[in-house]
């Protein structure tokens, strides 16, 4: 056995590499800069932990955030590496005491923000401490055109004139061929040998669905997961809570995570998480990065993310251990409509347009009727070999299409007029209101309510034309301009196909899933399974109040007729098996009561007797 997989089996406990990682760990020792791409997953921290343990000196690891340093500096301990991390978390004491460490060489990974490098103090010690490597971990945060940008990264490339000798290694899960680029000439990466695995996660599933009551869907999603670990990621913070709050209250182990709880908070949460003792964390995006927590099995999108990169990222967190893991967007129409709000504010033009693009591409990805594996791997430059992936939504059940020649007609020729009515184009949204004949103070200045195509879509609602009018730019007829605004113009192709009139397939819409609420039968007594935990939540609190177990106050049996018949007053608890006078003059008004909140927000479901 030779040396490296000798410590690779002897420290880290493993028999055999991950795909890359010793032709990258060689071609780190032998003193080249790196630049890797490997998936979540595919043990990018490896690449240059393992060869800090065969070279004289210390490596030291730029990373971004608190919690992945912590993270992997306690793996590396409990391995006996000696790791430390210096941040913001140490109080002045610890920090003393770890840079007497550091100057005494006790350590062979130093794990740091890029910030406290640039510190003036830290030039003499960087030069005292003997550094042999640098790595840079989730380095497509140098690079505005990563979906994590962060300008302190940018200060990094300036450790190259203190440490001119020292190779660099730059480490990302996510990488455009532009952002690599980018991250090559921000860090002045010297010639780098350049390591790019598969972008493709065999193991995970991936499904897009329309938003339609989202707490319902993910609820019923949850239910029939009850004993696995996820991530849900939302949007906000406010929505963050809410999610939690609502699975909370139906008895699911679940809490928040976002910027907005005080520090303590967040890293009991996410300790909780870690531990299996909290089944599932509701998060926003500062949730994730680096936390190798091996056997989260399914993901969550209740919003629609910001960009591919960062999707693709944050579904990569489900199924590191290799085993199954199922990836759900809940998409709708109004989410592309916040997004686009959010990005009006932004005051750079330049930014505005980078994030108006990868909008753009997030869209397309889940309106697509194609298949999701080969949409993602196609964005990161990499063909799927496969037409049929037989893990997505769309291989599964591919949907409907129908002939949309018409409608396309009508969209692109209003494109085509209002360019040549006014010599200038508009956007997406401007063309649906001369399709609808809509009465704006910007179609009468323009004289656009005279165009032939004015009120020509009147028959569709705005939503029907938004979503053909994003097909048409996904099938190459339109593109979007490039400038401060995001106009749309007709492409070669699109003014071939209105002057041909050649037919063209649209996809139809994709369908709210059949069955939008699970129910199970328990010998006779068929229920509203939602509805039954909440119940059941419920007793619980009453339960742990009187210092009983469960089923002294109900049996399972009373809480399932319950939820089958919805009794919202105690007089309409008569009946029900185990409801005996004490029992429903102590819990009946509690209990209905608790039925009559769920109705608010959820409706009956009829059951055969």
């Amino acid at each position: 056995m030779d040396d490296l997989l000798l410590t690779l089996k002897t420290t880290f406990g493993y028999a055999s590499f991950h795909p890359l990682q010793r032709e990258i760990i060689e071609t780190s020792l032998d003193g080249r800069d790196v630049f890797a791409l490997l998936p979540t997953g595919g043990g990018k921290s490896l690449c240059f932990q393992l060869p800090a343990l065969h070279r004289p000196g210390l490596t030291i690891v730029v990373s971004p955030l608190i919690a992945l340093m912590k993270d992997q500096v306690d793996q590396l301990q409990a391995a006996g590496v000696a790791a430390t991390f210096l941040n913001s978390s140490l109080d002045a004491d610890e920090s003393r005491s770890r840079l007497r460490g550091l100057h005494r060489g006790e350590f062979r990974l130093l794990y740091v923000a890029p910030e406290r490098l640039l510190l003036d103090n830290w030039q003499e010690n960087l030069k005292a401490w003997n550094i042999a490597a640098l790595a840079i971990d989730e380095a497509h945060c140098v690079s505005e055109w990563g979906h994590d940008f962060r300008p302190e990264y940018r200060q990094i490339a300036k450790l190259r004139d203190f440490l001119p000798d020292v190779p660099v290694m730059a480490l990302t899960a996510t990488a455009t061929d532009r952002v690599r680029a980018d991250i090559v000439k921000q860090l002045k990466l010297r010639d780098p040998a350049t390591f790019v695995a598969s972008f493709n996660r065999p193991n995970l599933s991936y499904k897009v669905i329309p938003k339609d009551q989202p707490a319902k869907q993910i609820i019923n999603f949850v239910r029939t997961r009850e004993h696995e670990s996820g991530i849900i990621y939302c949007a906000s913070r406010a929505t963050a809570e809410r999610v939690a709050e609502s699975l909370a209250g139906r008895g699911f182990l679940a809490r928040p995570y976002h910027a907005g709880l005080d520090a303590a908070e967040r890293s009991r949460n996410q300790e909780l998480f870690l531990r299996d003792e909290c089944r599932i964390i509701c998060a926003t995006i500062a949730f994730g990065m680096g936390i190798n927590k091996p056997n989260v099995r399914w993901v969550i999108h209740h919003d629609l993310p910001k960009n591919i990169e960062g999707y693709y990222q944050e579904t990569g967190r489900a199924g590191r251990d290799g085993l199954p893991g199922d990836c759900l967007l809940l998409f709708s129409a109004g989410d592309i409509a916040k997004q686009t709000h959010f990005l009006a504010e932004i005051t750079d033009e330049h930014e505005q347009a980078v994030a108006r693009a990868q909008l753009r591409q997030i869209v397309h990805y889940a309106e697509s009727a194609g298949c999701r594996r080969a949409e993602l791997l196609y964005y990161f430059g990499e063909k799927f070999p496969l037409d049929n992936c037989g893990a997505c939504d769309n291989c599964l059940e591919p949907r409907e299409t129908y002939d949309g020649t018409v409608v396309a007609q009508k969209f692109l020729s209003c494109v085509y007029r209002i360019a040549q009515n006014s010599n200038f184009s508009v956007g997406l949204n401007h063309i649906i209101e001369v399709l609808t004949g809509a009465d704006t103070e910007k179609i009468t200045r323009w004289g656009h309510d005279r165009l032939t195509t004015y009120g020509i879509g009147r028959d569709l609602p705005r939503p029907a034309w938004a979503a053909i009018g994003r097909e048409l730019m996904r099938l190459g007829y339109l593109t979007v301009a490039e400038g401060e605004f995001a106009t749309l113009e007709l492409t070669p192709e699109g003014r071939e196909v209105l002057r041909s009139r050649a037919p063209i397939t649209l996809t139809k819409p994709m369908d709210l899933p059949k069955a939008k609420r699970v129910t199970r039968r328990e010998g006779d007594i068929a229920c509203d399974e939602i509805l039954f935990e909440a119940l059941r939540a419920l007793r619980k609190r009453l339960a742990d109040d009187r210092k009983v177990p469960a089923y002294v106050i109900f049996g399972d049996a009373t809480l399932r007729e319950m939820a089958r018949r919805y009794p919202t007053r105690v007089s309409e608890m008569d009946g029900i098996t185990g409801v005996g006078e004490k029992k429903r003059a102590e819990f009946g008004a509690i209990f209905a009561e608790a039925v009559s909140a769920y109705l608010q927000t959820n409706s009956k479901i009829q059951f055969n007797d």
